[in-house]
């Protein structure tokens, strides 16, 4: 593979990492809801959890999943079930009459924070996949061990760059702004999305 097709399978990794989805929408509302701190908090453990799929792809893991379909269907159960609690959770706090700060103060602290974004990516089934694939495409059959981490240190340096950068920009003072007079809808919107979220995992064809 040349620099510059190299080049564009990173970019469309950034676009598939910031296109709508549970990672992202985590990170936007976390962002708004809770401020920067817990912006990048969550992102950290979607990272780290995006960081697990790629090592676990790069050893042939993925591989080892295929071929014991069971692994998947009970990831992708735990996953779905997650997301549509993640859902409910927002659902019932956009359809509360309660004021932000006392919402925010059930939503526990940074660790609580950073294992919700952890849990985010550990339970989702496709991410392997998709770190497996990218694998196939971008490293040859037979290249060495040199080879497959770089591989794997360039996919996950765009990675931090996209679901931080979501933090950092969704905790600007005008998006928060923004949030804080529309809570309600925007938790709503979440509440759906989470839920469509893992209604799509449930329902996905994974092989």
């Amino acid at each position: 593979m040349t620099g510059a097709e190299f080049a564009l399978l990173l970019l469309a990794w950034a676009i598939g990492g910031a296109s709508p989805g549970p990672a992202t929408l985590a990170i936007a509302g976390t962002s708004m809801e809770r401020g920067r701190a817990a912006g990048l908090v969550v992102a950290a453990g979607i990272v780290c959890g995006s960081a697990s799929w790629g090592i676990a792809a790069a050893l042939g893991m993925s591989a080892l999943m295929v071929a014991n379909a069971w692994l998947v269907e009970i990831l992708r159960y735990v996953g779905a079930a997650y997301l549509m609690y993640l859902g409910f959770k927002a659902l019932r706090s956009g359809l509360s009459d309660k004021p932000l700060a006392t919402v925010q103060a059930k939503r526990g602290g940074l660790r609580s924070v950073y294992v919700k974004g952890l849990l985010l990516h550990l339970t989702n089934p496709k991410a392997v996949f998709g770190w497996g694939a990218i694998f196939a495409i971008a490293v040859p059959p037979g290249s060495d061990a040199r080879v497959v981490w770089e591989t794997f240190a360039a996919l996950f340096a765009v990675s931090n760059v996209v679901f931080f950068g979501y933090a950092l920009l969704f905790s600007t003072e005008a998006f928060i702004r923004g949030y804080q007079k529309m809570r309600r809808w925007f938790e709503i919107s979440f509440g759906l999305m989470f839920g469509f979220a893992g209604i799509k995992i449930l329902t996905a064809r994974l092989t």
